[in-house]
């Protein structure tokens, strides 16, 4: 009997491992090749003509040791500001909208649409709206906050504010929908048993919603992080151009400059995407390991 219930497990392992089998081989062909390519290509100097000549570290050695990287990692960790204001509006609207305010369903919709509308729209819109003659300073000004018109995106403060405005609108919506799934996992017991102790509103939501909803909390801040490093680039792109100067541009962004300018570097933007998987890898594990040591001590 064991051994044809030995013989069940094998066959079934066999038949799961064939079953995904064509999954695994081509996510290694579209992922694996690609990054092992990007990684030889960061080890040599090429324009994208010819055969690239190899060069060792010397990529890795001009990124480290040069100002610019660190300018772009700085932008990178002022962008993150964003998570933290999108998590509390996020959760805010999700609540309400989850004890069903007057108009529930529509706002649901509404504060969804930056989400399935195109990044580049998106920056665009923005720009025309703090443009030095766009509705953000005609507003200013007809109430009296501004005599003269504000060039937001002529200065790198000015110009982050903005951007940090922009990726806060955009996933709003995203937030609450996500926070809307957490709300929706709490048992309901728990609001009744509270409100039989006499807890109010307030109350309820300090000591129930908000802690049942730190599982949905720390998912948001893992994708959140990993995404300011790797989706925001057409946003930058519509938005800001990087500009002034360097002074919105991300990793990314930068990425993108080298490899598709007039004078490609091919070898220096490898290097700079090797650069910038393991800093998401890094965040990623850090941010794993504080989510098992706080529900370690939770049990």
């Amino acid at each position: 009997m064991k051994i044809k219930q030995s013989r069940m497990l094998r066959r079934e392992k066999y038949q799961a491992w064939l079953s995904i089998a064509p999954t695994l081989i081509l996510i290694i062909i579209m992922c694996g090749y690609p990054l092992i390519q990007t990684i030889a290509t960061s080890f040599t100097q090429w324009n994208g003509i010819g055969d690239p000549n190899p060069v060792g570290l010397k990529n890795y050695i001009d990124i480290l040791s040069g100002s610019q990287f660190y300018l772009l990692l700085k932008n990178n960790f002022v962008f993150l500001l964003f998570i933290p204001v999108q998590i509390v509006i996020g959760t805010m609207i999700a609540v309400f909208i989850n004890d069903e305010v007057p108009g529930w369903k529509v706002y649901r919709v509404v504060y969804y649409i930056p989400q399935v509308i195109s990044a580049v729209i998106v920056g665009y819109l923005f720009m025309v709206m703090f443009g030095y003659e766009g509705p953000v300073n005609l507003m200013l000004q007809g109430l009296g906050v501004i005599k003269e018109s504000i060039g937001w995106l002529e200065s790198g403060t000015t110009a982050r504010i903005v951007v940090l405005i922009c990726l806060v609108w955009v996933n709003i919506g995203w937030q609450s929908l996500l926070s809307l799934g957490g709300l929706a996992s709490i048992p309901p017991s728990l609001y009744e048993a509270a409100k039989l102790d006499g807890a109010g509103y307030w109350k309820r939501l300090f000591k129930i919603t908000f802690p049942m909803l730190g599982r949905t909390i720390e998912y948001s801040c893992i994708v959140s992080v990993m995404w300011v490093f790797t989706g925001i680039f057409p946003y930058i792109f519509a938005l800001t151009g990087g500009g002034p100067g360097y002074e919105t541009a991300t990793i990314d962004y930068m990425i993108y400059l080298k490899s598709f300018s007039a004078n490609s570097q091919y070898g220096y933007a490898s290097a700079l995407a090797v650069l910038l998987i393991i800093i998401v890898l890094i965040f990623t594990v850090i941010q794993l390991r504080v989510s098992d040591k706080q529900n370690s001590w939770e049990g």
